[in-house]
């Protein structure tokens, strides 16, 4: 199963976040056994980057949370025709825009989000 996995849970997982590290790291899991191919979107990278950073306060750890996303993950591509695509959607949220124009164009089924 391909899945596109939000920014919330690989922070979940690389993090460590307390409330949502089980369920995270059961993700990872299935990734990692092949059970599940995840993806994130090539904005999701840069958002990963700027989250660790913050919280760790270490340039060096916020790029180990890009490099070990990079190494389990499929990443979709984030160009013109997808901006456009979240923009003209008409959804409030254009990150979430952004993640299901790319879920539609890469065929993925679900977008595993904490988000209601």
């Amino acid at each position: 199963m391909k899945v596109l996995i939000d920014t919330s849970i690989v922070l979940d997982f690389l993090l460590q976040r307390e409330l949502f590290r089980q369920d995270a790291e059961e993700l990872f899991q299935a990734i990692d056994s092949g059970r599940i191919i995840g993806y994130v979107t090539a904005t999701t990278l840069t958002d990963i980057f700027y989250i660790a950073r913050r919280h760790t306060q270490s340039i060096e750890q916020a790029r180990q949370a890009v490099l070990a996303t990079l190494t389990v993950m499929m990443v979709c591509p984030v160009n013109r025709t997808i901006l456009e695509w979240a923009f003209a959607s008409g959804i409030g949220d254009f990150e979430d825009a952004i993640q299901i124009a790319c879920a539609v164009t890469q065929g993925l089924e679900p977008i595993l989000t904490r988000h209601r």
